[in-house]
């Protein structure tokens, strides 16, 4: 594990392009992807989603097929898939698509946290395990790894959840939550183990990567209107983005986030979203009667 103190520290590869390929989901607004390595036929999978049909409790594929054709069709070989983080506004499909072509599931070390926070919550039993394993791999601060020959590191950038990770592939960075594009600003900071100072300093992390880097937003709302977008640049956000723009204070950041998070209600797919999520895509264990429940925790949230 490397602790990356200075821009210098990085190993970004900006030599290297990986072909990027969005995947949006309308109904949560979220992007997901596939990241090819330019020179060979593996890929990654960043945070996919799970149809969920709310009111009426079902869930299904559609958005999770389209991923899954793309890779057949493209004769590309699946090896790994990352969460950035434990989503609250849509189900992920990972183990759907580990099932059906592979992939080890992956997510930051930071996800006992999570689970510790999220499980007094939910009131889960001693059954529902605190220690990541429902995952194939936690990654930490520093982390390198390759997908085909493209190398890849991780940088652990809290603040919207503990265990939020941006990772870097080649020259492209895929920051979760953690930013929006310049003109939507940043995550919100209040849900259980989120921190607005922590956020501001995971953000001065991301923005401290080459100006160059290409960022791959997780989510994007169409802000005044515009067409929706998933990708803009380190020097972009430096230069744009409404709540980082012109050098803004830690301490400022902190009263404007706060306040700004004063006035959110929660996310609409949230109680089921970290149920699922924190079990690493699974549904709670069946019932006695082979039936699947969530639970809503009154007061909770």
């Amino acid at each position: 594990m490397k602790d990356f103190t200075a821009a210098s520290d990085y190993p970004v590869a900006m030599d290297v392009t990986p072909e990027v390929t969005p995947f949006f989901d309308e109904d949560s607004n979220t992007f997901s992807y596939v990241v090819k390595d330019p020179n060979s036929d593996a890929c990654a999978v960043v945070d996919s989603v799970l149809d969920l049909d709310y009111a009426a409790g079902r869930t299904g594929y559609e958005h999770a097929d389209r991923i899954i054709e793309f890779i057949r069709d493209n004769g590309l070989k699946l090896d790994l898939q990352i969460e950035t983080h434990v989503h609250a506004d849509h189900l992920s499909a990972a183990p759907y698509i580990q099932e059906k072509l592979g992939g080890k599931i992956s997510i930051g070390n930071n996800i006992t946290v999570v689970q510790d926070v999220f499980g007094k919550v939910f009131n889960e039993g001693t059954e529902f395990q605190r220690d990541g394993s429902q995952f194939d791999i936690l990654f930490r601060e520093g982390d390198t790894y390759t997908i085909g020959t493209m190398p890849a590191f991780v940088l652990h950038t809290p603040g919207h959840t503990p265990a939020c990770m941006t990772h870097v592939i080649g020259n492209t960075a895929f920051v979760g939550d953690t930013l929006f594009m310049p003109d939507a600003g940043s995550a919100r900071a209040d849900f259980p183990g989120g921190d607005a100072g922590q956020l501001y300093d995971s953000v001065q992390k991301i923005l401290s990567l080459p100006d160059e880097t290409r960022l791959m937003m997780c989510h994007d709302y169409g802000t005044d209107g515009r067409e929706v977008q998933y990708e803009t640049t380190v020097v972009a956000q430096k230069a744009e983005n409404i709540h980082f723009a012109g050098g803004i204070s830690r301490e400022e950041f902190v009263k404007m986030r706060e306040a700004r998070d004063a006035t959110l209600g929660m996310p609409r797919l949230i109680i089921p979203s970290i149920q699922v999520n924190m079990r690493a895509g699974n549904m709670p264990a069946a019932d006695t009667d082979g039936n699947v429940y969530l639970k809503v925790p009154i007061n909770k949230l």
